[in-house]
């Protein structure tokens, strides 16, 4: 017996009731371009023109200890020809003259510390000033942000005053924010934390003439509560949702997290099996919402370890071993955070700017020919499907693969020609940044 016509008009409206919530809760990856890296900094410490000073001294460190592509390939170890090395180190010094920091986080918790109120006060007016200057000036990077210290019961009278003063203070400078300013939430254990963030800057917005919802927020997830919530379930769902829809980003914060657990300190690595667990919590979890996923920084810097006006060629020798291992871990951490699809790390230093880029552009390199090739199969049997009047349904993976050409792009990794070379899509189709939308033009034509 044929199933009656008001069944199938239930499960109809059922059926498109249930895809609208699932496109509007999982919208896909953002269209918007990522940052690779973000640096932290002290907001005390900052300057109008810290993100150009930073590319020089990055550029420094690669003139003293790595001056060429061969030694730097050497050095972190790159795997893959000499001539993968040169096009690498090619590209990552054009990328630190031309913008050496993508997104930089002016801090006021760990990279600042606890000071006298009246301090923190006087440096949120200097870091804000700075700030305005750099917009007038052009010189800031292209994404930047404030990093505020804990809502928690000690500190969220302080995090409160400093968020006010320094955008209070920014408007009254600037009369206006930076493009791609975020406020960065440390340490969050409890929804209610980012419901409350939420509500400050809803107060904020309005008694400086602001949209509501103009200021957009990122998460630290660096305790073991936003990862599973008390009732066992992953959590951060819960943490996006209290956030009104400022949340952007959830940054992974591999140091507080491992000694949350009490993993002694020769052991908190970003590669330690519970950053990986933590991780992909966090990347299940968030997938398709949109929300861009951010790894942590490599701690051991490449410094140095003897300083002084002059070094005996044995010191020179050290110094050289203690910077190039510094730089083959941050290049291999990259590498794996890249491999595990987080395509945005923290750097702490103006030496580990070389490493970053170098890992990134190599990862995408790389696989610039097998990407392309699938991409350009991929989008013919779609187009194909489309032309003869079938549905074409795992859009999903065709922009997953237009992502990974946009994302080389954004990063300097490649160029828009290149891309166009090996993909087969025009520069017009591949500047709608959808795989959607090109089918739907192909369709057209």
């Amino acid at each position: 017996m044929p199933i009656p016509d008001s069944t199938l008009e239930e499960i109809a409206h059922r059926a498109e009731d249930i895809a609208s919530r699932l496109n509007a809760e999982f919208p896909g990856a953002s269209p918007r371009r990522q940052p690779v890296h973000t640096v932290y900094g002290g907001a005390h410490l900052f300057k109008a023109g810290t993100a150009g000073r930073l590319g020089q001294l990055a550029q420094a460190s690669l003139d003293r200890y790595a001056p060429d592509a061969d030694a730097f390939g050497k050095a972190v170890g790159m795997p893959g020809s000499a001539g993968l090395a040169g096009q690498v180190f090619d590209r990552m010094r054009a990328k630190l003259l031309t913008e050496p920091v993508e997104d930089f986080r002016l801090d006021f918790e760990d990279g600042y510390g606890n000071r006298p109120d009246q301090e923190e006060d006087g440096h949120c007016r200097s870091a804000a000033a700075e700030v305005a200057t750099g917009m007038r000036e052009g010189g800031l990077s292209p994404f930047i942000g404030v990093r505020i210290k804990p809502l928690s019961g000690e500190l969220h009278r302080r995090s409160i005053r400093t968020l006010d003063l320094f955008i209070s203070s920014l408007m009254e400078e600037a009369g206006g924010l930076p493009d791609n300013f975020v406020v960065t939430l440390p340490k969050v254990q409890d929804p209610e934390q980012v419901d409350l963030l939420a509500v400050a800057l809803t107060g904020l917005e309005g008694s400086l003439g602001m949209a509501e919802g103009t200021i957009q927020c990122e998460l630290m997830v660096e305790t073991p509560q936003s990862v599973l919530g008390p009732d066992g379930l992953a959590g951060l769902r819960r943490y996006v949702s209290a956030g009104r829809g400022r949340v952007i980003g959830a940054h992974f914060g591999t140091y507080d997290y491992t000694a949350s657990l009490d993993i002694t300190a020769a052991h908190q690595t970003m590669t330690h099996p519970a950053c990986d667990f933590a991780r992909d919590i966090q990347q299940v979890s968030l997938a398709g919402t949109g929300i861009w996923l951010s790894d942590g920084a490599t701690n051991v810097l490449p410094v140095a370890v003897h300083n002084g006006p002059d070094f005996t060629e044995a010191q020179q020798e050290d110094n050289l071993r203690g910077v190039h291992a510094a730089w083959r871990l941050h290049f291999q951490h990259v590498r794996h955070s890249l491999s595990h699809a987080y395509y945005q790390g923290w750097d702490l230093h103006p030496a580990q700017l070389p490493t970053r880029y170098a890992a990134v552009y190599s990862f995408f390199l790389e696989g610039l020919d097998q990407a392309g090739e699938r991409l350009s199969n991929f989008v013919g049997k779609a187009a194909q499907a489309t032309l003869v009047g079938e549905v074409f349904d795992d859009a999903a993976t065709g922009q997953g693969l237009l992502n990974f050409f946009l994302r080389a792009i954004n990063c300097g990794a490649v160029t828009e020609d290149e891309v166009v070379d090996r993909t087969g899509l025009s520069l017009g189709e591949l500047q709608t940044r959808s795989f959607v939308k090109i089918l739907s033009a192909r369709r057209s034509a």
